[in-house]
């Protein structure tokens, strides 16, 4: 490090600004004096200005206590309030003034001398100057912290939008509207998040993505990208088609279980499955001044003679929002409304709540009264897991089943039959029974669900419910062989909309054959998808069951998820 040696100052001087220094000018008279000062507020005064304080103090406390006095009165009298005579009224302009007169002066008053202090901090800075470069003496720069390996320095324009940016002159959120260019946008954000966190975030990305497509639906004030693996699982054998399953993740041994449970399910004649419902939901809460109200309110909604109307007034919203079914429950004098519609293949969180507000707004003809508090009221339930979604459903209700041949069984996943059934009632069944689980009776349906949202551009907070699954494992044929069903009763994913449409995300679903909006009949890929999703879950239930049962799991983990190897070598490996 090359530290040199900055030469010494020379010694100051004291009386080095009395030196050139010109005589002091001769003492001025008191008329002198009140001509050259400033004017001040209290000047504007006809009394002096300790008694006109005094008066306005005086009629301001005075006037005050008169107006409590006459408000007590009026309540204890049971008077209204806004009935005053002119006295009062006299009395309620005088508070007024002599308010706005205190608060004014003496705010004016405050504002003068703070600029006063100003104005002589700046007058002594200006005699502090350096005799050797003539510029003020300043204080040293703040320290910045150096960031290891810099990224390339911006343009000159862009380096003055970063400083605009650090000193809140240009909003960061603004930058996109402002530049009209995405890319650059991100690029001087980055910059000036650098710069003032005093942190690198070099190895987060910035090229190699298209900002404009994120614009307004999927991200706000971007910085770069995450990169997530993508591994492929499969083939998966499901309904007679064939499908590579892409799994964005960070877990070792997750593909790779995966994976060996479709090849048993794909050699024993692969899987089946069925849709059992498909119905987004939104359920609003709304109030009313009594109980009865609500439950008036319910009785409409329920009644099958209101339907078609709330279908004909719902369907507005859209070309592919059709209106399932209404249910209401009551909780005092509010009533939780929940709507379910069908949504094509988009997963429909907008496009149903665009149909309840058409609702909304149709029900205050005949419930004035009716107080909306929410469009959410969480009877949905989005994003939480909730009994009315493993029950009633949410999204897409789907079944998967398959039959594995214990020779399979045996040979692919190193198991008996009887282990599998004993450890699925133990652990999937009882043991989450005990632990109190809401839908999760299964080993790891949510890593499955997880992988395959990041990968094909689903909502990845959804995977709460989404995740929602029973496993089931019996012994058919003389226990020769074992029937595996997983049932998840609210999967909601869309191949329309959101992060669908990003380029990875949108390469993906092309692989499954699903993307964007089915050509033959809406809602069919979206459905597709969520049949993959499930048969994913079979899969990578039925391996990870096994490796258990067989006590392999700790041994998979530390070869696939705790890999000692030297991968810096790796590309210049050879493999045989």
């Amino acid at each position: 490090m090359d530290i040199r040696r900055r030469p010494p100052k020379p010694p100051v001087n004291p009386n080095r600004f009395l030196d050139n220094r010109s005589p002091p000018p001769p003492p001025s008279s008191d008329d002198d004096i009140d001509r050259n000062r400033s004017p001040k507020a209290s000047d504007a005064l006809p009394l002096p200005l300790y008694l006109t304080n005094a008066v306005f103090f005086t009629l301001f406390f005075s006037v005050a206590y008169y107006l409590l006095h006459r408000w007590r009165d009026k309540i204890r009298y049971n008077t209204p309030l806004h009935v005053v005579t002119i006295t009062e009224l006299g009395a309620i302009v005088a508070l007024i003034a002599s308010f706005i007169y205190l608060l004014g002066f003496f705010g004016i008053d405050f504002v003068q001398s703070f600029i006063s202090r100003a104005d002589s901090n700046d007058s002594d800075r200006d005699y502090l100057v350096n005799e050797d470069h003539h510029r003020l003496v300043t204080c040293p720069p703040p320290i910045v912290a150096k960031l290891p390996n810099p990224e390339p320095p911006l343009p000159e324009e862009d380096e003055e939008i970063v400083k605009s940016v650090l000193d809140g002159v240009v909003p960061s959120y603004a930058l996109e509207s402002r530049l009209g260019d995405c890319k650059r946008a991100a690029s001087i954000r980055r910059e000036a998040l650098q710069r003032m966190t005093g942190r690198s975030i070099e190895g987060l990305p910035l090229d190699g993505f298209d900002y404009d497509s994120i614009l307004g639906q999927c991200c706000e004030m971007p910085v770069g990208y995450v990169q997530i693996p993508v591994g492929i699982a499969g083939p998966l054998l499901l309904d007679g088609y064939e499908y590579s399953v892409p799994m964005a993740t960070t877990e070792g041994c997750l593909v790779a279980s995966t994976n060996r449970g479709c090849k048993a399910m794909y050699v024993s004649g692969g899987a089946t499955s069925t849709v059992l419902k498909d119905g987004m939901t939104r359920a609003p809460v709304v109030r009313f001044a009594s109980a009865r109200r609500a439950s008036e309110l319910k009785f409409f909604l329920e009644s099958p003679e209101n339907f078609e109307t709330l279908a004909v007034v719902f369907n507005r919203s859209s070309r592919f929002a059709r209106l399932q079914s209404v249910m209401c429950t009551i909780a005092g004098k509010n009533a939780y409304v929940r709507f379910s519609c069908s949504t094509g293949d988009a997963m429909g969180m907008n496009m149903v709540s665009k149909g309840v507000q058409n609702v909304l707004e149709f029900l205050t003809e005949d419930f004035p009264d009716m107080d909306v508090i929410g469009i959410s009221g969480n009877f949905c339930s989005d994003k939480k897991p909730a009994a009315v979604n493993w029950i009633e459903g949410r999204g897409k209700s789907v079944v998967c089943e398959a039959v594995i041949r214990g020779e399979t069984v045996n040979k692919v996943l190193k198991t008996s039959v009887a282990s599998l059934v004993e450890l699925n009632m133990l652990k999937n069944l009882t043991g989450s029974a005990i632990a109190g689980s809401l839908g999760g009776f299964n080993a790891h349906a949510s890593n499955i669900v997880s992988a395959v949202f990041l990968a094909t551009g689903q909502d990845p907070a959804q995977n709460v419910e989404s995740s929602q699954c029973i496993t089931m494992m019996e012994a058919i044929n003389d226990g020769k062989d074992i029937h595996i069903s997983v049932t998840m009763p609210s999967i909601e994913v869309g191949t329309v909309g959101g992060g669908t449409q990003l380029a990875s995300q949108s390469a993906c679903l092309n692989l499954l054959g699903v993307k964007g909006a089915s050509k033959e009949a809406p809602g069919m890929n979206s459905r597709r998808l969520a049949t993959i999703v499930a048969g994913a879950v079979l899969a990578g239930e039925l391996s990870l069951m096994s490796a258990i049962a067989a006590g392999q799991l700790v041994k998979s983990h530390m070869k696939y998820n705790r890999s000692s190897r030297d991968i810096t070598g790796a590309t210049t490996t050879t493999t045989t």
